[in-house]
């Protein structure tokens, strides 16, 4: 019987270790920068903000409408503000009317 002596290589006691710490490093970078990591934590984050501003300025305007349309319904119709509305929509005024053009920035 003969036996080969050999030296231990420490390749081999690094194998483990280094697919470990490859492994951990993929799936640290895609928790940090992937899909649902971190990183896109904070643009769902900033994004729900500037899209709750968008959905305040249209919900102020829907209410604006709504209380407008209010005043247009049979029981509660405004001449005044019927007039008006044709008058601006129609662009008409009458021959002894006296019309007072504002800037447009002022309302």
């Amino acid at each position: 019987m003969w036996t080969r002596q050999h030296k231990q290589r420490n390749t081999g006691r690094l194998i483990i270790p280094s697919l470990c710490v490859a492994f951990l490093a993929y799936f640290g970078f895609h928790a940090y920068h992937g899909e649902f990591g971190i990183n896109s934590k904070y643009q769902l984050e900033a994004q729900t903000i500037e899209l709750q501003a968008k959905y305040d300025a249209i919900k102020a305007r829907r209410v604006d409408l709504e209380r407008r349309v209010q005043l247009m319904h049979e029981g509660t119709l405004e001449k005044d503000m019927l007039d008006e509305q044709a008058r601006r929509a129609l662009n008409l005024s009458q021959p002894d009317e006296i019309t007072v053009m504002l800037p447009a920035n002022s309302k």
